[in-house]
């Protein structure tokens, strides 16, 4: 009889771990789904990867002491027995919803995206392709959330090859502690990676599996630690819990999309989850656990990964499908996917994995995986090619043609250079001897503005010089910027220079603006402000702060587009409307207007109302674009409101224009 039919390498069920599965899920989607104050709850992920190494080293060291060996080809089926079928059941009805409720022209992108999910590899996709997880154009992938299965298989791949490797090396299987130092070493060169390569580009550590396998490492030491045996008393399986809970929360508190990721702070959730473990491994079960074990916990914990799988897609689809998202339509979205992961767990996972038939031969699970993982792959990339030519297709039929996207002209002028430089590109508009000058600085949000103050500043008497740097705050702190993974040291250096070349100028008038979005708080959003305007008050006339504009929950341009299949079905024009509800944005403006105090010749000036009447935001109006994506305004609406805008500023609108020359 083989071993394949003799050795049952199942470790004790323990309800706690499902229902610290419960808790990972939970703060994933809360995150996802926006709710206020989980933006951190994407480490939920690392509690997984701290899970994963617990219980796949558990599993192999229990395999390793009944066989002594690992039956490689035995554990790679299971793996794709257990990951494989919903994976493939989430792709390929992702791909068909979004062919009817998604653009055309983005079909091709999610393609390539869910090709390189079905092969285990969409983290090294979305860190080739360049897109920060937090990024716009990565949020709106509806395959975004599977780098973290590929960090995983790709563990899953190296892991028994590393015990077997440890095991022959030391010949423990009798001693763990050679195991133990192996993983011990491997978890601080893996970490000591993961923090140099977060300060030089987070984006690397987070998608890839080295700068991640210290977590799971986390997890193995904690199993060798457990199965030791080693003593501890109830007093210290609470106090252990409690400080795992504390751990978690105090992730949620300090992490979120601005924070160098992962790093030194990742320590807080995997340490957080490495505790909340151990609480759970004594024969009495501390307060914490005896809370994870719960029914409810465990119900979750069952469905955690399918609904891992469809949360995000049923969210990204459902707000594509909808024409307006609010808090209820959100809530029902989240529902949804709930329904589709039941659905999974009760059609495709169990079944799967309850019939022992299936694992009895390995070698043909194994090859009848990778066909599917073959064809799987080959029918997404047909469909994006096909969606290519069909967008091309489409490009050009006039009664298709979308709607114009309107950038201010100063982009194609090269007045920034963003992160790659930290000079001063003075960009000039008007008669270089005016005897007025007018500058404006900020970032793109405020230089959004610029079609308007040109219109504005037209006239013979009047020049108008452009100071910009992309996400670069009119904040005089230090900011972290999530697209190049580290702090934007380029933005301060360009900021003082800038602020310089004001002082020496001695304009009229300076309008400054920035996005509110910084992760600043009240002290620095005041004082980093007070401190910019101390530099240039005094040597200006007059100042305006443009108070940044709101947001919308989806991108404007593409929930107009009438390139859906649906919508062309249904006949149906998309209202492409939402509330504005942002607290944030309104409590930014309200330390703008603290911080401007003391100056008489500074001011708040707030559009927001012309922008979106009544409080509510419309991507577009009279066949004509309001924003050019989800939250920048389109520069011929801009331009719409040159008259209002002048008004506000208390400068007359120039009443011709003239021709524009433009210097360094």
């Amino acid at each position: 009889m083989s071993s394949r039919d003799t050795i049952k390498t199942q470790l004790v069920y323990r309800a706690d771990i499902e229902g610290l599965r419960a808790v990972a899920i939970l703060l994933v989607v809360a995150a996802h789904a926006g709710l206020p104050g989980f933006e951190g709850g994407f480490i939920g992920v690392d509690i997984f990867f701290v899970l994963s190494g617990y219980l796949i080293t558990g599993l192999l060291v229990k395999e390793c002491g009944e066989s002594g060996r690992i039956d490689f080809m035995l554990f790679y089926a299971r793996r794709l027995r257990r990951l494989l079928p919903a994976l493939l059941v989430m792709l390929v009805i992702t791909a068909f919803s979004a062919l009817w409720l998604l653009p055309i022209n983005h079909l091709s992108e999610q393609a390539v995206a869910g090709a390189a999910a079905s092969l285990w590899a969409s983290n090294l996709h979305f860190l080739f392709a360049k897109l920060e997880y937090f990024g716009a154009a990565a949020e709106s992938n509806i395959y975004l959330h599977t780098w973290s299965l590929g960090v995983e298989e790709q563990f899953y791949l190296v892991w028994p090859l590393l015990t077997v490797f440890l095991i022959a090396r030391r010949g423990i299987l009798s001693n763990r502690n050679g195991l133990a130092l192996g993983m011990g070493a491997l978890l601080v060169i893996s970490l000591a990676f993961s923090i140099l390569l977060t300060s030089w580009s987070a984006r690397y550590a987070f998608y890839l599996m080295p700068t991640r396998v210290w977590q799971f490492a986390a997890g193995a030491l904690l199993f060798l630690y457990i199965s030791n045996g080693k003593a501890a008393s109830k007093a210290q399986f609470e106090s252990v819990g409690v400080a795992g809970i504390l751990l978690i929360t105090a992730a949620l508190v300090f992490v979120g999309s601005d924070t160098p990721y992962p790093g030194w702070w990742a320590l807080l959730p995997t340490m957080g989850a490495v505790c909340l473990i151990f609480a759970g491994s004594g024969e009495s079960k501390s307060f914490v656990s005896r809370i994870l074990s719960l029914r409810p916990m465990q119900a979750i914990g069952r469905i955690s990964y399918a609904w891992y799988l469809w949360h995000w897609p049923v969210l990204l689809l459902g707000a594509s499908a909808l024409p307006q998202i609010t808090g209820i339509n959100r809530a029902a979205l989240i529902a949804i996917s709930v329904v589709m992961a039941v659905a999974t767990f009760v059609l495709v996972e169990r079944p799967i994995r309850q019939n022992i038939q299936i694992i009895r031969r390995p070698a043909v699970l194994l090859q009848t995986a990778v066909i599917l993982i073959i064809a799987s792959t080959a029918l997404l990339f047909y469909w994006g090619n096909s969606s290519q030519v069909e967008a091309s297709r489409l490009a050009l039929d006039e009664s298709e043609k979308p709607l114009t996207i309107d950038m201010p002209i100063i982009y194609q002028m090269g007045c920034d250079d963003w992160y790659h430089s930290n000079r001063v590109v003075a960009c000039m508009f008007g008669a270089a001897d005016a005897k007025k000058t007018a500058i404006v600085m900020g970032d793109s949000i405020g230089l959004q503005w610029f079609p308007a103050l040109a219109k504005i500043f037209m006239a013979p008497d009047w020049k108008l010089i452009v100071l910009t740097k992309s996400s670069c705050p009119m904040v005089d702190r230090p900011i972290y910027y999530a697209r190049i993974g580290r702090e934007y040291t380029e933005c301060a250096t360009w900021r003082q220079h800038a602020l310089a070349y004001i002082k020496d100028i001695h304009p009229r008038y300076v309008i400054l603006g920035s996005t509110h979005s910084a992760a600043y708080g009240q002290e620095q959003w005041t004082s980093g402000t007070r401190e910019v305007l101390a530099k240039i008050a005094p040597y200006a006339d007059r100042i305006a702060i443009m108070r940044s504009t709101p947001t919308l929950p989806f991108n404007g341009p593409d929930c107009l587009s009438s390139k859906r299949r649906l919508h062309r079905l249904l006949g149906w024009e998309p209202t492409c409307v939402s509330a504005t509800h942002d607290p944030k944005g309104d409590q930014v403006a309200v330390w703008l207007r603290q911080a401007a105090q003391g100056w008489s010749n500074v001011q708040l000036v707030d559009m927001n109302e012309l922008v979106c009447p009544k409080g509510v935001c419309s991507a577009g109006k009279n066949g004509k674009l309001i924003f050019r994506d989800a939250q920048h305004l389109n520069a011929s609406f801009v331009e719409s409101l040159s008259s209002p805008l002048a008004a506000r500023l208390g400068v007359s609108a120039a009443a011709q224009e003239f021709p524009i020359t433009y210097k360094h």
